[in-house]
């Protein structure tokens, strides 16, 4: 049976690069490192480093234990953290990360709710686009992730427990009312990250064109700020608008142009009390007249 412990510390010197960081990292000896090293390939019999000129790095098999021991020691945090926080919501944490303009709507108010439910229960926030955010959600980093999906993005890998939280509309962001996408066949457009981009391209193939993507940004400040300075059109959804609308653009609703959001947790219910109690904050944060889109 493989060795937690060594794990790690193959786990630390694949993400520092050296064993002298990893072994900073892991508060370790650097001759602690290389023995823990050792025993693992004579567990697993397989060499899991070489020599690199002055440096080390993972061979192939290292590589892909390195990748595995990722997961299985996020699922054993993970299991840690749900077992602390059965001790009545007192202590432990809870682990969300959301897109960015749901962490600019819905996600602060959740936040309160929470904290003033659980005052002993510490929430860690972070940052991630959908992709990103299932693979933390996947490898036990994060609890809760808020997704976004369209009807045309490919389905989520198994083992991801999906609440639906609202339906987000698209809008046509332009200058000066728009009219429809068919209308803009020959115009500049601005795209967004990965997912939407790829909607964006669905989209407009549907209306009967492709678009010209003139420039790129997930930023939605400057995005409307190249629509205000006449450079582009983009497609935004709902929340983004609700986060930030530049004053010198025009939003037409686009028909047939939802994302669909989610909280997304590891695993089937019944969920670990902690990730409940951020459920049902994040269901009654849209729930008030503030954040709420309907």
């Amino acid at each position: 049976m493989l060795d937690v412990t060594r794990l790690r510390v193959l786990l630390a010197v694949a993400q520092k690069g050296s064993l002298t960081e990893a072994a900073k990292a892991l508060h370790y000896s650097q001759p602690s490192v290389s023995h823990h090293l050792a025993r693992l390939e004579a567990e697993t019999g397989a060499k899991l480093i070489q020599r690199a000129g002055r440096g080390i790095r993972l061979t192939e098999a290292g590589r892909l234990l390195a990748d595995r021991a990722a997961d299985i020691i996020g699922r054993l945090d993970a299991t840690a953290e749900e077992l602390a926080a059965h001790v009545g919501l007192r202590t432990g944490r809870v682990r969300l990360t959301a897109f960015p303009s749901a962490l600019a709507t819905f996600v602060p108010e959740a936040a309160g709710r929470l904290t003033a439910a659980h005052p002993g229960l510490r929430l860690e926030l972070t940052e991630t686009e959908p992709p990103e955010a299932l693979r933390l959600l996947r490898a036990g980093r994060v609890d809760v992730a808020v997704i976004f999906r369209y009807d045309d993005t490919a389905p989520e890998d198994g083992g991801v427990h999906m609440v639906h939280l609202l339906d987000d509309p698209s809008y046509l962001v332009s200058r000066t009312p728009a009219g429809s996408l068919a209308d803009h066949a020959d115009s500049a457009w601005i795209a967004g990250c990965d997912r939407c981009r790829s909607h964006l391209l669905d989209i407009c193939d549907k209306a009967g064109f492709a678009p010209r993507i003139t420039f790129t940004s997930d930023d939605i400040v400057a995005v409307q700020a190249l629509v205000a300075g006449g450079l582009g059109l983009t497609l935004l959804p709902g929340l983004a608008l609700q986060a930030h609308r530049h004053p010198d653009v025009d939003a037409t609703e686009v028909p047939g142009s939802t994302r669909h959001v989610y909280a997304a947790v590891y695993g089937e219910p019944p969920h670990p009390p902690a990730t409940e109690a951020l459920l049902t904050a994040l269901r009654e944060s849209l729930r008030t007249p503030a954040m709420s889109l309907a």
